[in-house]
C-alpha cells in the first residue's frame, strides 16, 4: 500500500507539533485500543474544503514528494517512462512530483521498520494493520495525524471514506492512515495447485483438506521426476497458519509475534477470548505432519538454506504448487494457461476445511504519511489525484495505454507484441486502489464471481478493525518470543527439528520462559477493554 505527502516546508515543523499537542480530539483512554466513536458521524467531520478553496492552496513552490512502495525496483525502464507522465501531470496540477522509495522484498520487515524507525523525511507510506506493523509503529510515533489535513488536502477521499471506516485507521483516536476500503479483493491463502494433475492421479473433488493435499504431493513425488512437490524456501513459514485456520476456529488477531502469529481469537462467537492453538493439539498434529512431509521429499532436504523462488518454479512446471493468497491466484491462473497450457490451475484455500473466513480488514492495504514529513499537505494532493483522477490512476496501476495494455469493448488486454521482460510495468500502488476507477482485465479469470460468491456466503465481519494492542506493557517479553518464533519456527515447520513432539514441547518451555504467559495476560485484559468499547458504541 502507498501513501503520500505533500506539505510546505516552511510550515510542516508548526503543523506537526500543534497535531500531535491537539487535545480536543485524543483519546481519554490509557489503552491503546481504538475506542469506537460513539455516535460518530458527519457530525463530528470537519467540512471538506471545496472546489473553490482547493484553488487558493498555495502550491507556488515546486516539491519533490516520496513514495515508500513494498517490492523490487523494476529494473527494464518501463517504470521510468509511466512516471514521467504521472510526474508531467503531477506538476501541472499540484506543482509536484513524485519519487517512489523501493523498500526490497530481501529481508522487507527488517528493512521497513528500520526505514520508519530512522526518522527519515518520507512522505506516502504503504502500510498494512494485519502484515505491515502498523499499529506497533504508530506507537513509535512513526507516522503523523490527518485529521486536520484530510478535508483540506483530499477532500474527495475525506467524503468518500465513511466515519466507520475512518475509525478503524485511529490510534488514540487521531487518523494514521487512509485505508483502501473501495477496492474489492480477498486475500485469504491458500495453496494454488494444477488440476491437470490431480485429475490425472485420480483427485477428481477440489482439495479441501491437508490429508488430500498429502495425498498430491505423493503423486507428484512419485509419478512426476524433476518436480519438487512444493518447492518452498525458508522464508515459506505461513503454512502454519494456514493448518490453524483449516483446523481450528480461531481468528487472527493483530498482535505481532514475529514470524508467525502466535496468538489468535478463540472463534467468532467467542472473539474477545485470546487463545494460542500453540499450547494444545493444534501444534503438535501440525508438526508431525510437517515431519512426514518433510521426510518423504515434499521439498528440499536443504529448505532452510534456500532461497529459490516457488512461484517461478511453478510457472517453470518445477513445482506443484504455491501458497499465498486469492488475488495471486487469479491472477497466476491466467499466467499458467500461457506458461503451462492445460495446467488449470486451482485453488485450496484453508478456510475450505471448515469454512473458517472473516472478511478482510479495509486496512489490509493503506497509505500514511511520514511524522517527519516536510510536505505533508502536497503529499495528500498527490494522493488524492493518484486515488481520484482517472489519468493519474490508470497510469499508476496499468502504465501506458498501447505499450503495458490496450482497451476493446470497456476492458484491458495485453497489446499485440507484447514482451513481458521488456515492456512489464508495475508500481505496486497497494495503498489507495478504487474500484470506480478500475479497468476490467479482459482476460480475467472466468471462475473469479464464483468464488467470491462462495467466499460471500460464509464470511464473518472482521471483528479486531479497532483493535490496537499496545505492546508497551510487555515489550521485553514480545522481543524474546519474536526471537524464539525466529529462531525455532522454520525447524519445525520445515521437519527439521528432529521429534516433532519434543520440537514442540522445547517451543513451548522457551515462550513460558520468556514470559509468555504474562503477553496472554496483558491481550485478554486489553480484549476485555476493547470488547466494553465496542459493545457500549453499538
Amino acid at each position: 500500500m502507498k501513501t503520500k505527502k505533500v506539505w510546505n516546508a516552511a510550515i510542516a515543523g508548526t503543523l506537526a507539533l500543534s497535531l500531535a499537542a491537539c487535545s480536543s480530539t485524543s483519546s481519554t483512554n490509557n489503552t491503546a485500543t481504538n475506542a469506537p466513536d460513539k455516535g460518530s458521524g458527519t457530525t463530528n467531520k470537519p467540512a471538506a474544503t471545496t472546489s473553490a478553496d482547493a484553488g487558493k492552496i498555495d502550491t507556488s513552490e515546486f516539491q519533490t514528494i516520496s513514495y515508500v512502495m513494498l517490492g523490487d525496483k523494476p529494473k527494464n525502464g518501463q517504470l521510468e517512462k509511466v512516471m514521467d507522465k504521472i510526474n508531467a501531470i503531477l506538476k501541472q496540477k499540484v506543482n509536484a512530483k513524485l519519487e517512489i522509495k523501493w523498500v526490497e522484498w530481501a529481508d522487507w520487515q527488517t528493512k521497513y521498520n528500520l526505514l520508519l524507525a530512522s526518522g527519515e523525511p518520507v512522505d506516502l507510506i504503504t502500510v498494512a494493520t494485519d502484515w505491515l506493523d502498523t499499529w506497533q509503529n504508530a506507537q513509535k510515533g512513526a507516522f503523523m495525524p490527518l485529521d486536520k489535513l484530510l478535508p483540506t488536502y483530499a477532500p474527495q477521499t475525506w467524503k468518500e471514506v465513511p466515519p466507520e471506516n475512518w475509525a478503524e485507521t485511529k490510534y488514540k483516536n487521531q487518523i494514521m492512515l487512509i485505508p483502501e476500503d473501495h477496492y474489492t479483493q480477498w486475500v485469504n491463502h491458500g495453496f494454488l495447485y494444477r488440476g491437470d494433475w490431480a485429475k490425472e492421479f485420480g483427485i477428481t473433488e477440489p482439495i479441501k483438506d491437508w490429508e488430500t493435499l498429502g495425498k498430491y504431493f505423493q503423486s507428484v513425488k512419485d509419478k512426476k521426476p524433476g518436480v519438487v512437490p512444493w518447492d518452498v524456501n525458508s522464508t515459506g513459514t505461513g503454512s502454519i497458519g494456514g493448518y490453524i485456520n483449516s483446523y481450528t476456529d480461531a481468528i487472527e488477531m493483530p498482535v505481532n509475534t514475529g514470524m508467525f502469529p502466535l496468538v489468535y481469537g478463540k472463534s467468532y462467537d467467542e472473539k474477545y477470548k485470546a487463545y494460542s492453538p500453540f499450547f494444545d493439539d493444534t501444534f503438535v498434529n501440525y508438526a508431525k505432519l510437517m515431519k512426514e512431509w518433510g521426510d518423504k521429499g515434499f521439498w528440499r532436504d536443504d529448505v532452510l538454506n534456500y532461497k529459490g523462488d516457488n512461484r517461478q518454479a511453478l510457472e517453470a512446471g518445477k513445482s506443484s504448487v504455491d501458497q499465498h493468497h486469492t488475488q495471486t491466484f487469479l491472477g497466476e491462473r491466467i499466467k499458467m494457461d500461457k506458461l503451462q497450457p492445460g495446467s488449470d490451475l486451482q485453488f485450496f484455500p484453508f478456510s475450505a476445511t471448515r469454512n473458517n473466513l472473516v472478511s478482510m480488514s479495509i486496512t489490509h492495504g493503506g497509505t500514511s504519511i511520514g511524522a517527519k514529513s516536510k510536505h505533508p499537505e502536497r503529499a495528500l494532493m498527490v494522493y488524492e489525484l493518484i486515488r481520484q483522477d482517472p489519468e493519474v490512476y490508470k497510469l499508476m496501476n496499468y502504465g501506458l495505454e498501447g505499450v503495458q495494455y490496450v482497451i476493446k469493448d470497456g476492458k484491458r488486454y495485453r497489446p499485440d507484441g507484447y514482451d513481458v521482460q521488456r515492456d512489464d510495468f508495475y508500481s505496486n500502488f497497494w495503498g489507495g486502489r478504487i474500484d470506480k476507477n478500475e479497468i476490467p482485465d479482459g482476460n480475467e479469470y472466468a471462475g473469479k464471481k464464483d468464488i467470491y460468491a462462495s467466499y460471500d456466503k460464509i464470511k464473518k465481519p472482521y471483528p479486531y478493525g479497532r483493535f490496537v494492542f499496545d505492546k508497551a506493557p510487555v515489550s521485553n517479553e514480545l522481543t524474546a518470543i519474536t526471537q524464539i518464533v525466529g529462531q525455532k519456527g522454520p525447524a519445525i515447520i520445515f521437519g527439521k527439528a528432529g521429534d516433532p513432539v519434543k520440537a514442540v514441547e522445547d517451543f513451548r518451555a522457551k515462550l513460558k520462559a520468556a514470559g509468555f504467559d504474562k503477553v496472554m495476560g496483558e491481550i485478554q485484559k486489553q480484549l476485555d477493554a476493547y470488547k466494553q468499547l465496542v459493545e457500549s458504541s453499538k
